[in-house]
């Protein structure tokens, strides 16, 4: 069985990148995850959800990791008024 880490050394080990996290274990608020096992990692998002897939079947519980941070996709320059 693999070992079980904390979102720190997760975001040591794999920056920068989508990790997929069996049995992940929450915080109270049942947002943000304190631990997890890493399954599988990629850059590619969508890389981590097709491979990764077949990694899960041992797993209860499973979830999407960014060990980054996002950046805007937009940025808002003005106000427009209706003329």
């Amino acid at each position: 069985m693999r070992e079980l880490l904390k979102i720190s050394d997760i975001k040591n080990l794999y920056p920068e990148e989508w990790v997929l996290l069996g049995n992940p274990i929450m915080d109270e608020s049942k947002i943000d995850v304190i631990e997890g096992i890493p399954l599988y990692h990629s850059k590619d998002k969508k890389e981590v959800c097709y491979i990764g897939r077949d990694k899960t079947s041992a797993y209860d519980k499973i979830t999407l990791i960014y060990t980054g941070s996002f950046k805007p996709i937009r940025k808002i320059t003005g106000i427009f008024n209706r003329v």
